[in-house]
């Protein structure tokens, strides 16, 4: 595997290890009645790096981002953001800490009676004491970094989808946050449209300094934009490490991958897309006719949901 060169853009500062952690996760258990959906998990993100959550669909990724952004409290551990624990967190602490950090929902999330103008604008009306005009101004500039400055009165049914994440981003940098969470910011989007939002989020990385969490399953944009890369499989963390590990797995050849550790054939196997592997034969260890037979755990006999009346 090629060393990156030392002009790269996209590769990893030497010193990145060193940065402060603007989040710290440590010890995450998170249940649901129970079911463990996470279960001690320990990663950092720190400060101006892109960290790449991944790993198949119900494998807490989601989960993951709602208890960063203070969204849901855990079951055990501890988050802690900017110096504060989100836990232990009051009201009135959750919203400072939330003025701090700008959000890109999977759907964008746009309202749809307001322009693009007016959504951008509508958490610097509602949550600071900027005068009209210089929100205006504000607005055009975060439109502008987006390049939708020109698209500002139209409303989104009027736009197309790669123009609304772009939108969304816009809006989720109103407050000139120090972190950024995407949510599957390349999800629908055609392969071009994909790439394009992926230099958006490298260029406003490196303009602006943030911290980005970018949660997604889409390969080619994780190995983009990724300084550092974490993997998910049924609710605990099955490796963290630069990008460049995670390539160095990529290429790994089916006969050498026979002497990679269980947790790296299959983080292999995920980012590579292969039909068979660790994680498709584990879908097989029960018996479909032991099943049909009976043989196995009843279904339950009640209904899941009791009436009320």
């Amino acid at each position: 595997m090629n060393d990156p060169k030392p002009n790269d853009p996209q590769a990893p500062s030497p010193a990145r290890a060193e940065r402060e952690a603007v989040i710290e996760v440590r010890d995450l258990v998170m249940r649901f009645g129970q079911q463990t959906v996470l279960s001690g998990l320990d990663l950092s993100v720190h400060r101006g790096e892109t960290l790449v959550v991944m790993g198949g669909s119900g494998c807490g990724k989601s989960t993951l981002l709602r208890l960063m952004i203070g969204a849901i409290a855990p079951t055990q551990g501890r988050i802690t953001m900017l110096g504060q624990d989100i836990a232990k967190a009051d009201e009135a602490t959750l919203d400072g800490l939330r003025r701090r950090f700008g959000i890109l929902f999977q759907s964008a999330a746009l309202y749809q009676s307001m322009s693009i103008a007016e959504n951008v604008a509508l958490p610097m009306r509602e949550l600071t004491d900027l005068p009209p005009d210089l929100i205006d101004i504000q607005v055009k500039m975060k439109l502008e970094a987006v390049g939708l400055r020109e698209h500002a009165d139209k409303f989104p049914a009027q736009i197309s989808g790669g123009m609304k994440k772009r939108a969304g981003l816009a809006r989720a940098l109103a407050l000139d946050p120090e972190i950024i969470f995407y949510d599957e910011p390349s999800a629908g989007l055609d392969p071009v449209t994909s790439a394009e939002i992926d230099q958006l989020i490298l260029t406003l990385t490196r303009k602006l300094g943030v911290s980005s969490v970018v949660v997604t399953h889409e390969m080619d944009s994780a190995f983009t934009i990724a300084d550092r890369m974490v993997m998910l499989d049924k609710g605990r963390c099955l490796k963290i490490a630069p990008r460049d590990e995670y390539e160095r797995i990529r290429r790994t050849s089916a006969d050498e991958a026979a002497t990679l550790s269980e947790d790296d054939r299959i983080v292999r196997q995920f980012i590579r897309g292969d039909a068979q592997g660790p994680i498709t034969d584990r879908r097989t260890l029960t018996s479909y006719a032991d099943d049909l037979m009976g043989l196995l755990a009843p279904l339950p006999a009640s209904p899941s949901i009791t009436p009320t009346r």
